[in-house]
């Protein structure tokens, strides 16, 4: 049985006010495997995520990445984690092979690592031929596959990705998912957020249902299927959750235009 590389206890977030964004949550990742959040808008999966990367400070709970306690060991697992967020924050004004070159040195890369990473990453995202341009000129997905590129340029041992295909036009997906499951086949823990069913059935081979700050139920997707006695995923998650946040399947008309920020 594989060990697991993430252990989470009891997380909890508190905003001003009172208000729980979070709510006891525990749960854990086997090393090597694609584990999933999904649930509706504003279920709290982005804030869990946010929480394991130390990007939002949580407020009880214990976290342990790799064996190391986020508490005490925070710089540690930044060198072991790669995370996407659901918004690009992209320097428009630099090439992508600039900002690679960059973070690189960020990360106290040597130049000849550097560089065979960015040959290495541009080639498995499919752009070397755009690597020169500003990032300026890119489309949605070709923003979202150079971010996933810069998360994994100091090769991490776990990959956090936060509704990586949100807005995105089919094709575009296809790409993602190919990228992502070529990744964890090479042996990469990916820890994905979604509220879309078909994603987390592509991708998943355990899924976290979350709704309202909690997780309802766990398991692979035969395994929810039998538990909760229905036939898809729509009907275990209609069942667990409000109902509400079923993700739109339509895409933004412009997602393929390459001159299209993405904001």
């Amino acid at each position: 049985m594989p060990e697991n590389i993430i252990e989470v206890t009891d997380l909890t977030k508190t905003y001003p006010g009172g208000v729980e964004a979070v709510r006891g949550v525990s749960f854990s990742v086997r090393k090597g495997e694609f584990f999933g959040f999904l649930g509706p808008n504003g279920a709290g999966k982005s804030t869990t995520m946010n929480m394991l990367v130390n990007l939002v400070k949580k407020t009880s709970g214990k976290v342990v990445i790799d064996g190391l306690d986020l508490d005490r060991s925070a710089a540690q697992i930044y060198e072991r984690v790669g995370f996407a967020m659901q918004e690009t924050g992209l320097d428009e004004t630099a090439t992508a092979r600039e900002m690679l070159q960059l973070h690189g040195r960020l990360y106290h890369m040597s130049k000849a690592r550097i560089d065979e990473q960015i040959a290495k990453l541009l080639k498995l995202v499919e752009l070397e031929k755009v690597a020169d341009r500003f990032t300026s000129t890119y489309s949605g997905g070709m923003r979202r596959r150079f971010d996933l590129a810069l998360s994994l340029l100091h090769e991490p041992k776990v990959l956090f990705l936060d509704e990586p295909t949100q807005g995105l036009d089919p094709h575009a997906r296809q790409l993602i998912w190919g990228h992502l499951r070529e990744l964890n086949q090479n042996g990469m823990t990916i820890f994905l957020t979604t509220h879309f069913m078909d994603e987390a059935e592509q991708l998943c081979e355990r899924i976290s249902i979350m709704d309202k700050g909690q997780i309802v139920t766990s398991g692979s997707i035969p395994e929810l299927l039998d538990k909760h006695e229905s036939k898809t995923l729509e009907e275990v998650f209609l069942k667990t959750t409000d109902g509400s946040g079923l993700a739109d399947e339509s895409v933004n008309e412009n997602a393929s235009d390459p001159y299209t920020r993405k904001r």
